[in-house]
C-alpha cells in the first residue's frame, strides 16, 4: 500500500535526485574533517619527535600517536581555530586562531592520572618557552591549548619533594629507578679517530671531536650507562668519563642568584598540589611565585619586595589550585626541562605518549631510511 499517496510523480523524482558530483566530494572532505578533529581532541593525535631531548627513549622522526583518554580530554579553550591546525596555518606564518573567545577549560574523566616515569606531552608553560626563536618584541602569549606542545618524561608528582644529586633523581628521598634509554654526556679519551663501523655498532649518532693530537682524539657525545661500560672495553678507547654539570648554570630555575643550582645539582624542591598552602616571603615567591602569578587561575596579582599582592591586598599564605608536575628529558644533558622554566600546569597536559607509529631516519641511506623495529613499539 502507498502511504504516501498525496505525492505526485514529480515530487518522488525530486526526492531520489543524485547528488552531484561536487556536492559528493565536499560531503565526503566535510565528514573525515569533523570525524578526524574528533578523534583528535577526543581520543588520539599524532605528534613527532624533532629533538633529541628524549633519546634514545625517543629519536628524532618518530612518529607516535598520543593518547587523550588517558588523563581524560581538555574541553577547547580557543574555538575559534581552522581544524586540525595549531598555532599556525599549514607552510605559512598566518595564524590559525582567534582569541575573540576564550572559554573555561575543563577536563572529561580520564582512565588515569599522570605518574611517574609517564611519557607526556603538554604545552610548555612559558612565554619564553614559547618564542625561543623570535625576539622579545615579537613573542607571542599563546592561549593555553595553543601553547608549543613538548614531550618528556614525568619524573616528580604533586607533593613530591624532588632532589638531583650528582645527577641521580630523589624522590622523597629515595633514589629513581633509572630508565633503560637515559643518557648524560660523556667525555671519550680514543688512542686514534673512532671509525663509522663502531659508531653505528654502538648506535651513537651524536657527537663532537673537542682535541684532536698525534695520539688521542677528544670526544664529547651522549651515551647511556651500557653504551659507555662497553666502550671502556675497546682496546682503543683509553677512557670514558662522566660530564658531570658541577657549576651553577645561569639559566637554573627558579633564579640561579638565590638557588645555584645546576642539572645534575638540583633542589630540594617541593612540586606544588592541589590545596598545598604555602607561606608567603621571598624564598617562596622565588620558587613558585611564577606559578602563582601565571597558571593558578589568579587575576591582579603583583609581586614586590618579597611580598604578594592579590586585587590589592596583601596575602600572607597562598593555597595552590591546582596540581604541578616535573618533567624531564631522558637525554638529561641535553634537554630543555622543568629544571630550566619550572613546573608544568596541571591543565596543560595534553596526553600520554603511547605508541610509535613510523620511526625515519633522516640521515639513514635509501634502503635504511626506516627504522622497521620501531614500529608499533609502546613507550614506556
Amino acid at each position: 500500500m502507498n502511504w504516501q499517496f498525496w505525492k505526485n510523480d514529480k515530487e518522488e523524482q525530486k526526492e531520489v535526485k543524485p547528488k552531484s558530483k561536487l556536492r559528493e566530494w565536499v560531503d565526503a572532505v566535510a565528514f573525515a574533517v569533523v570525524a578526524a578533529t574528533l578523534i583528535r581532541w577526543l581520543i588520539m593525535e599524532a605528534y613527532t619527535i624533532p629533538t633529541p631531548s628524549m633519546e634514545k627513549s625517543l629519536l628524532v622522526g618518530d612518529f607516535l600517536f598520543v593518547s587523550k583518554f588517558h588523563y581524560g580530554t581538555r574541553t577547547p579553550k580557543t574555538p575559534l581555530q581552522v581544524p586540525l591546525t595549531h598555532q599556525k596555518i599549514w607552510m605559512t606564518d598566518i595564524p590559525s586562531y582567534s582569541n575573540a573567545i576564550q572559554l573555561p577549560q575543563y577536563r572529561l574523566p580520564g582512565i588515569s592520572s599522570v605518574k611517574r616515569n609517564d611519557v607526556v606531552v603538554f604545552n610548555v608553560p612559558g612565554i619564553e618557552e614559547n618564542n625561543l626563536y623570535a625576539p622579545k618584541s615579537q613573542w607571542i602569549d599563546y592561549p593555553v591549548d595553543l601553547k608549543t606542545n613538548y614531550i618528556k618524561r614525568c619524573v616528580a608528582i604533586a607533593g613530591d619533594t624532588l632532589q638531583v644529586k650528582d645527577h641521580e633523581v630523589y624522590i622523597n628521598g629515595t633514589l629513581s629507578e633509572p630508565m633503560e634509554g637515559m643518557q648524560y654526556d660523556h667525555t671519550v679519551y680514543a688512542k686514534s679517530q673512532i671509525n663509522d663501523r663502531i659508531l653505528e655498532k654502538y648506535d651513537i649518532t651524536e657527537f663532537t671531536i673537542t682535541g684532536n693530537s698525534d695520539n688521542q682524539v677528544r670526544y664529547s657525545m651522549p651515551l647511556t650507562t651500557a653504551t659507555a661500560a662497553e666502550l671502556r672495553k675497546l682496546p682503543f678507547i683509553d677512557s670514558v668519563v662522566f660530564a658531570t654539570r658541577k657549576n651553577v648554570e645561569f639559566n637554573i630555575y627558579p633564579d640561579a642568584a638565590k638557588f645555584p643550582w645546576s642539572g645534575d645539582f638540583f633542589g630540594p624542591i617541593v612540586v606544588p598540589q592541589e590545596g598545598m598552602t604555602i607561606n608567603i616571603d621571598s624564598t617562596t615567591l622565588t620558587l613558585y611565585g611564577k606559578m602563582i602569578e601565571r597558571y593558578d587561575y589568579n587575576e591582579n596579582v603583583k609581586i614586590e619586595n618579597g611580598k604578594l599582592f592579590i586585587d590589592g591586598k596583601e596575602v600572607t599564605s597562598y593555597t595552590f589550585k591546582q596540581n604541578y608536575y616535573f618533567m624531564m628529558g631522558d637525554n638529561r644533558h641535553n634537554s630543555l626541562d622543568s629544571r630550566y622554566w619550572g613546573f608544568v600546569p596541571e591543565d596543560h597536559i595534553v596526553g600520554k605518549a603511547f605508541f610509535i607509529w613510523l620511526s625515519i631516519d633522516a640521515n639513514g641511506s635509501f634502503l635504511n631510511k626506516i627504522r622497521w623495529s620501531r614500529f608499533f613499539n609502546l613507550i614506556h
